[in-house]
């Protein structure tokens, strides 16, 4: 790994405006190239807007969803890419060559590459399938990145299979915080008018970011995936109303060791920038935790317990 600098980025998507959202998008990439940022994460399906796609059928999710290489968004992408010299990843609805459907998140090089991770529990909508890869490649600034989508971050297995296929950074976009959640431990709602009363009062929304909502409930679980695995975090995040509910913001960026390098709580489309040292990567105690591995104990973890579910049913999605 060299060093570098990242940047991720918190917005609140126009849903299924595609045009507004790159405009969004187009915006972000100018700031964090005045920045010299070389590496940029933005939101899980930022580019098509979210939680309104969980009632969609079939037909309106194709309208948002476009192919990946010949899609009119990585072209653009991978034209800012090339005039600025920097990775970049966006959310968005793919279209496969086989018509399959699929919450992904493509990643533009300056070299003329990307890479594309289909989010491995998907549940938004039924018309969505699940993806069944990991995604790790190599960079043009010298390191290498794996992407997870939101619910992928949360399975423990899925971070540490990134971090045993090289990866270094790790880009983490996500729409969560503000969620109603079926565990009385973790987020839940927040009022939508607290949003839209922002900027008359925003203390007191900004309070509902940084609280157990937002903010309190990632730091039970986020900095463990990278401190860890020994790999650079960086956190994407929607914020503001997405339809009945609140998406948090909480953009940060974490080191080899868990910890916070650049965050925010404001309740505002931001930007947040950080340097990433590679010596922190060799030295990190994830990595050298990861050198005392005993794989001969681990064969369990590949067997089925029995209780295992679709995420759609873990999530307490409707079943269609």
């Amino acid at each position: 790994m060299q060093d570098l600098r990242a940047g991720t980025v918190q917005f609140n998507h126009h849903p299924g405006d595609k045009a507004a959202n790159l405009a969004i998008i187009q915006r972000f990439v100018e700031q964090a190239a005045t920045q010299d940022v070389q590496i940029l994460a933005f939101p899980e399906m930022c580019l098509t807007g979210y939680w309104h796609t969980r009632t969609l059928c079939r037909e309106a999710i194709a309208a948002l969803a476009e192919p990946i290489l010949d899609g009119p968004a990585t072209r653009q992408l991978l034209t800012w890419s090339a005039r600025y010299d920097m990775t970049i990843g966006v959310g968005l609805i793919e279209e496969a060559p086989d018509g399959t459907l699929y919450n992904a998140y493509v990643v533009t090089m300056s070299d003329g590459t990307w890479a594309c991770h289909r989010k491995l529990h998907c549940f938004i909508n039924p018309h969505l399938a699940s993806g069944d890869q990991y995604t790790v490649f190599d960079t043009p600034h010298g390191c290498r990145v794996g992407v997870l989508i939101c619910y992928d971050n949360n399975i423990v297995e899925n971070a540490r299979v990134n971090a045993l296929m090289g990866a270094e950074i790790l880009m983490a976009p996500h729409q969560t915080g503000g969620c109603l959640s079926r565990s009385p431990g973790a987020m839940g709602r927040i009022d939508v008018a607290l949003w839209e009363n922002r900027h008359a009062d925003p203390e007191t929304i900004e309070a509902e970011f940084r609280g157990p909502k937002g903010r309190e409930w990632l730091l039970r679980w986020l900095p463990s995936r990278a401190h860890d695995n020994g790999m650079y975090l960086l956190f994407s995040n929607g914020v503001g109303r997405d339809d009945d509910e609140v998406r948090t913001g909480n953009a940060m960026i974490l080191d080899t060791y868990g910890q916070i390098l650049a965050e925010t709580w404001k309740a505002e489309d931001t930007l947040v920038v950080a340097d990433l040292k590679a010596a922190n990567f060799d030295l990190s105690t994830g990595r050298r935790w990861l050198q005392a591995r005993r794989p001969e104990l681990y064969s369990s973890f590949t067997k089925a317990i029995g209780n295992e579910q679709a995420t759609r049913t873990v999530r307490g999605m409707p079943q269609d």
